[in-house]
């Protein structure tokens, strides 16, 4: 982001007298690879003003005529002509944005991002014996950033940024400010058993602690796997059969628990077969293919001795892109064709390190780095039941979150490379190919490796986890605000990340204080420690994923001076360990001085459960708090009049409505009689659907206090402000919002930016306690 970097948000005065909502957008001028020179012109893809005509804003595709404030005059100041539609006059403020990036010869990427300010999201209590906000007036939609980031930069802006906390975020903490935070840490630290701080049994490391524990007390019995090196049982080696295969897995010992329980019966994932296709352009879908059950089409490959070759996804050029063809010829090889000796996984030292080719993908990448810090949720996506060795055909398989189901996506093994060389995703090991292969499985998914081109690291998170990501700029952030998300966060299973926003010239610059710029960290433990000169200080525990001597060396780092001044009982029950292993404590303050980006991956009771029955630890037992998650599928369709647009639109009552009834959880890290909801609406299939030119729409959304289980009526919602709403229309795949709200009936309205704008779409909800949802229309 630059230093001179602004937020232009037109305030025209313009209300309709029912709420004064104004609202102004922006298209994304992105193709995913970089900006085109910042000409707003596309005539294909009719979407949003896309054409400058002598200075005038004109759709030739959509016929939109002297309606929407088109005078562009040269101070980019817009006419004040009437769109006619509830008296919103010259209300389409534009924000204009120029964002590229240049890949150079060091496969690096120089991010030279112009990008807007998120205007902070209005909430509006209107409880009894509240005083009511009051509302700016006006919503804009800004343009999203499909950021091929560079290594480390989480594709993270202001558009996921601390605008979307709510002004809410301290009810609870002793009347609020930080203080009051720091505050309550030390008693629920007491309440939680105090062991290692405010932490979750995930992002502490502690399910790979218990399960260590399990093996190595030989307390778990192994079927059908030898569990000190994770190599299945009596398998066929594939190296015998084809000459191609190469070496065993190196698992930790949360992948051999996981092995050995999918051999044995114990865990078999709720999980569909993936098929292609998905919608033809409309909302119709292809019925082209057949599903392919991987361990079915293994045995037939191993019996017939063939090699697997996916039908779904051929090695040709229709994987690879739909628009630009590579530069250089590709060859399609198998990782026993590139280097002797493949091995899907090395040591779980060496996946932390994978590096990006020549596709625009870094966002992925920075998604796969977090990936690969929990052991958990990595082998989710990787599953260990596969090898080089062991019943090797040629076919591999990944598991990815789409849309609301998990899917299991089967492609062989043939990857693209130039001059006998990988050209895509790869790990630094030479001969490690689950990232190369990972990068294929998810270019299937999407339709073809150049449908990856451009996206936002939450986008991948997602689909690795089946969580609900929000991002925040910690250079932008309020301290007390983002103690007390980190608080709550800890307490609701969630998993934090946090980085240093990458030198561009630099890759993984190492810092005289010990940190690394555009590197992830995982942030693991709260704790507070009393001093003499400062009182109660609030630490944070940060872990390095390479796990070595790159460690924080200020304030509180091991063996610093701060130390002597804790006692040493205290000590101890935070589990300080003054080694090199990548872990280390640092104050509050200074993590907010040092880290320009902080991400938090929300985790649903659902993924928990799962988790249990992968590894066998009760998580339950050991994650008191948990997110509850919801979901609901929709769509905007014009023919069925569904399609309403925002509330600019006469139509807008017509989108679909969902009724909520919100619980109180009794035990909430509140405890002030209101709940916490995050919403969020996905639309779907906007990916898939580039090589038809039809990318994401602006999509929001906004939350009403319902007086019963009914469908709002046009003139109800034409009355009433919305109690928490997303600030501006956006086209990116997913837009979020946090918010806190007392117990109660209320109604959630996913809508479109323009009328008739046909997506089908996914509705989130999390919540700390339990809550229904229904289709009220």
């Amino acid at each position: 982001m630059s230093d001179d970097e602004e937020y232009y948000e037109e305030d025209n005065g313009y209300n309709d007298g029912n709420g004064g909502d104004d609202y102004g957008y922006q298209e994304q001028q992105d193709d995913g690879g970089g900006y085109q020179d910042n000409q707003y012109e596309d005539q294909n893809r009719g979407q949003y003003y896309q054409g400058y005509d002598n200075n005038q804003y004109e759709d030739q595709n959509r016929g939109y005529d002297g309606q929407y404030g088109q005078g562009y005059d040269n101070n980019q100041a817009y006419d004040s002509q009437d769109y006619g539609q509830g008296g919103y006059d010259g209300s389409y403020g534009q924000q204009q944005q120029q964002d590229y990036q240049d890949y150079d010869d060091n496969n690096q990427y120089e991010d030279q991002n112009d990008i807007l300010d998120e205007p902070e999201p209005e909430e509006y209590h209107q409880e009894d014996g509240e005083d009511e906000e009051e509302d700016d007036g006006e919503v804009t939609q800004v343009a999203a950033h499909t950021n091929a980031a560079s290594d480390g930069d989480n594709g993270t802006n202001d558009l996921h940024g601390m605008g979307s906390m709510i002004k809410g975020a301290m009810d609870g903490f002793g009347g609020g400010g930080f203080d009051g935070v720091v505050g309550q840490i030390g008693s629920l630290i007491s309440q939680g058993g105090g062991a290692g701080g405010l932490t979750n049994v995930f992002s502490s490391g502690g399910l790979e602690g218990i399960v260590g524990n399990l093996i190595s007390s030989a307390s778990h019995q192994f079927f059908g796997i030898n569990p000190a090196t994770g190599a299945i049982i009596g398998a066929i080696a594939g190296n015998v059969i084809f000459n191609l295969g190469g070496q065993n897995n190196s698992l930790s010992g949360i992948g051999k628990v996981i092995l050995d329980n999918i051999i044995s019966g114990k865990f078999k994932r709720d999980i569909q077969p993936f098929v292609p296709g998905g919608p033809s352009g409309g909302l119709a879908f292809s019925e082209q293919f057949q599903p392919i059950d991987f361990e079915q089409e293994r045995q037939r490959c191993l019996s017939q001795r063939i090699l697997f070759e996916d039908p779904q996804f051929p090695a040709n050029d229709s994987s690879l892109y739909y628009k630009t063809r590579p530069d250089e010829p590709i060859v399609w090889k198998r990782p026993g064709e590139i280097y002797e000796n493949p091995q899907l996984i090395v040591g779980e030292k060496s996946r932390f390190d994978v590096k990006q080719g020549a596709l625009g993908d870094c966002w992925l990448l920075a998604a796969v780095a977090n990936l690969t810090l929990r052991d958990e949720l990595f082998y989710r996506v990787v599953p260990p039941n596969q090898s080089f060795t062991e019943n090797y055909a040629g076919i591999f398989h990944f598991q990815f979150w789409r849309y609301g189901q998990w899917v299991d996506v089967v492609i062989d093994d043939r990857l693209p490379t130039v001059g006998g060389r990988l050209c895509y995703m790869r790990s630094h090991e030479n001969n490690e190919f689950w990232s190369a292969l990972l990068e294929k499985a998810y270019a299937k998914l999407y339709g073809g490796y150049e449908n990856l081109d451009g996206g936002t690291t939450a986008e991948a998170l997602e689909d690795f986890t089946g969580g609900l990501t929000e991002f925040f700029d910690l250079t932008k952030a309020d301290k007390a605000t983002t103690l007390a998300m980190l608080v709550r966060g800890m307490q609701m299973g969630s998993l934090f990340g946090c980085s240093i926003d990458a030198d561009e010239n630099v890759k993984e610059a190492q810092l005289t204080n010990g940190l690394v710029r555009g590197h992830a960290y995982s942030i693991t433990a709260i704790h507070t420690v009393n001093t003499y000169y400062n009182g109660q200080i609030p630490l944070l525990r940060i872990r390095n994923p390479w796990g070595n001597s790159k460690e924080w060396n200020g304030a509180w780092s091991d063996g610093s001076a701060e130390w002597n001044g804790v006692d040493g009982g205290q000590r101890e029950q935070m589990g300080v360990n003054f080694s090199k292993d990548g872990e280390f404590w640092m104050s509050f303050d200074d993590f907010m001085h040092e880290f320009t980006q902080m991400e938090v991956c929300n985790l649903s009771a659902d993924v928990m459960d799962e988790i249990s029955e992968m590894t066998g630890v009760e998580v339950n037992e050991k994650q008191k708090h948990q997110w509850v998650e919801k979901q609901q599928d929709g769509e905007w369709n014009s023919r069925r009049g569904t399609a309403g647009g925002c509330q600019n639109n006469e139509t807008y009552c017509n989108n679909p409505q969902y009724g909520t009834y919100f619980q109180v959880p009794h035990d909430s890290v509140e405890n002030d009689g209101k709940c916490t909801v995050i919403a969020a609406v996905l639309q779907k299939y906007r990916r898939e659907l580039r090589s038809k030119n039809l990318d994401n729409l602006a999509i929001g959304f906004s939350v009403y206090k319902a007086d019963g289980g009914q469908a709002m009526s046009n003139a109800i919602i034409r009355s009433e402000k919305p109690i928490a709403r997303t600030k501006v229309f956006i086209n990116m795949r997913e837009v979020t919002v946090r918010f806190r709200i007392h117990p109660g009936a209320y109604v959630i309205v996913p809508c479109t930016f323009d009328a008739y704008d046909d997506a089908a779409f996914l509705l989130r909800v999390y919540a700390n306690a339990g809550f229904e949802t229904t289709q009220l229309r």
